[in-house]
């Protein structure tokens, strides 16, 4: 049985990783940091088929010690600051986060030999496309906000760490994740909660940003393939093809719900808010066979009728979020 090291193991994806890992047999440690986008109540499920770590990525000394005890064969590595807007509040958490503690694993996993790293980047490391064009692996970095930034310098870390010490890198950037436990920052979970309480729902600028929407499930799967058959030192592309403008998102959703479209209130634009991504996964399902099995449609029905059945799970989150969401949006 192979055994797993996954950094943010409790968070919106990290967690569908570890749920499913456990299903497919495999043994599981996981690292967490638990800040507040973090709950272990996502992967309280696993029970006693994870050992669970709550320790800080860029604390050396403490990730070497779960390295040594835990001995994997493989690393997978979510843990990450992940909001564009709180990037924007204040990047410094992001760069330690996400380049500092990418760093302190990929030495982690040098020194003790691991047989894989699978290193979590994003779509957003490419910079924006206008309504033409995709995005290939080949294509030049060129990060626009300060989340994408330190996302790059950890994806060009993996690149560095493989070509250098030989660490067997294999990079993967999906596109926009959504689906059940996803903490309700992102767009996608704050229109359903800002729609079921009839609140007016922020929508920045005039809602024309283009976005690939991928099913969490859809991108763990293809991590899973990656896993298994990504060749170390390359970079992977994981995207659904189902791109949306975020106003048709926000209206998918208020139809699923029956909610009127009065809610909608347009807000000052995000700063430097990239207008498009797209993604050429070819790659991906050319050398995995993988490919996305979860229609938009399906997938947003399934997501609001998650957290239709999951509130209590919200509401104990939304005194952080209302101050969170007043911060944010104008």
């Amino acid at each position: 049985m192979k055994k797993l090291l996954v950094t943010g193991g409790a968070g919106f994806i990290g967690s569908e990783f570890v749920r499913e890992g456990v299903r497919r047999g495999y043994a599981i440690a996981v690292i967490d940091k638990l800040s507040y986008a973090g709950d272990p109540e996502r992967i309280q499920e696993c029970g006693q088929g994870v050992s669970f770590y709550r320790a800080d990525i860029t604390n050396g000394d403490f990730v070497h010690h779960i390295f040594s005890t835990e001995k994997p064969d493989a690393v997978v590595h979510w843990a990450a600051e992940s909001h564009v807007d709180r990037s924007i509040l204040d990047a410094s958490p992001f760069i330690e986060a996400n380049v500092k503690g990418t760093q302190t694993l990929l030495e982690a996993a040098r020194r003790s030999g691991v047989e894989k790293f699978i290193n979590i980047s994003t779509d957003e490391v490419y910079g924006e496309l206008d309504e033409d064009g995709q995005f290939r692996e080949e294509t030049p970095l060129c990060p626009n906000s300060p989340y994408s930034v330190s996302k790059a310098a950890a994806d060009m870390l993996g690149r560095a760490y493989y070509r250098t010490h030989g660490v067997p890198v294999v990079t993967v950037r999906p596109s926009n994740n959504y689906g059940p436990w996803q903490y309700p920052e992102k767009l996608i979970p704050v229109v359903i909660l800002k729609a079921l309480r009839e609140e007016k729902i922020p929508v920045y600028g005039t809602g024309e940003n283009v976005r690939e929407w991928l099913y969490v499930s859809d991108c763990t799967g293809a991590v899973f393939s990656l896993l298994e058959k990504g060749r170390p030192g390359e970079a992977y592309n994981v995207g659904s093809g189902e791109e949306r403008k975020n106003i048709e998102v926000v209206r998918a959703i208020l139809r699923i719900l029956d909610k009127p479209e009065s809610l909608i209130e347009f807000t000052r634009d995000r700063p430097g808010h990239d207008f498009r991504y797209s993604l050429d996964s070819a790659k991906t399902g050319r050398e995995t066979g993988w490919r996305r099995e979860v229609s938009f449609e399906e997938g947003i029905k399934r997501t609001v009728q998650w957290y239709l059945d999951n509130m209590p799970w919200v509401r104990g989150k939304l005194d952080y979020l209302a101050r969170y969401w007043q911060k944010v949006y104008e």
